[in-house]
């Protein structure tokens, strides 16, 4: 795990008591909008809002997740989707 991801997961160690809600939110062009919803599960509470323009699409996740490695993973994933842009 490199310097960035440790600092990462230690700001969500020390600001979140796991297991909890976690809400991840991402932009991506409408094309890729089925790479990031394949990113979550069924159970997930997630939305999706077409941008003005209808070139991209945003998604929001709120998932249970037990641990920061969880969500470092979902990141993770989510960094080989192209044009995604994590908020």
């Amino acid at each position: 795990m490199n310097t960035t991801h440790q600092q990462f997961k230690q700001t969500l160690d020390q600001t979140h008591a796991w297991p909890c809600q976690y809400m991840f939110k991402f932009i991506v062009p409408v094309e890729q909008k089925k790479e990031v919803l394949n990113l979550f599960q069924e159970q997930d509470a997630i939305s999706t809002r077409l941008s003005r323009n209808g070139m991209y699409v945003s998604v929001t996740a709120k998932c249970r997740v037990h641990s920061s490695e969880e969500v470092i993973a979902v990141y993770e994933a989510a960094s080989g989707i192209q044009g995604i842009v994590s908020l």
